[in-house]
């Protein structure tokens, strides 16, 4: 692929409207706030799975690609379960969790770019994308803090 198609970006867009559903759930407050956290956390840790999965692939599809992207492709699933198991346990209210996720998406177009994905636009869109997603996490942890 050489460019970003418009399906992508605007798909790539759509799917930020999620999260904001989740920090419109947390800031209503009431009932809506349980239902927003865990919404908050589920969407970020499936879509930073989601990118895992993705540097996952490039490592198969490419040879050329650094020897270490296959541990870039599996951290973000083992961040995601790292960060749900004190919630799941009762230890944590996902606060914490929710700031440390919002930041690893934020700073996963930095993979993106060192293991030289170049098609035409690819990096601003990711970059974009995941300071936006990483953004509304943080707000939302920060909000349940």
């Amino acid at each position: 692929m050489s460019r970003v198609s418009e399906a992508a970006r605007a798909l790539g867009y759509a799917g930020l409207l999620p999260q904001a559903a989740a920090l419109l759930a947390v800031f209503k407050g009431g009932p809506w706030a349980w239902t927003g956290l865990a919404l908050a956390y589920g969407y970020a840790a499936l879509i930073f799975s989601f990118l895992g999965g993705v540097w996952w692939g490039i490592g198969i599809a490419k040879p050329e690609a650094p020897r270490w992207i296959f541990l870039a492709g599996v951290m973000p699933s083992l961040i995601a379960l790292a960060g749900w198991f004190p919630w799941m346990m009762g230890w944590t209210w996902p606060g914490p969790e929710l700031l440390a996720l919002g930041a690893c998406i934020a700073l996963s177009p930095l993979v993106d770019w060192a293991i030289g994905l170049k098609p035409e636009g690819w990096l601003a869109l990711r970059r974009n994308l995941s300071i936006s997603l990483g953004l509304l996490t943080v707000l939302i942890g920060l909000m349940s803090a």
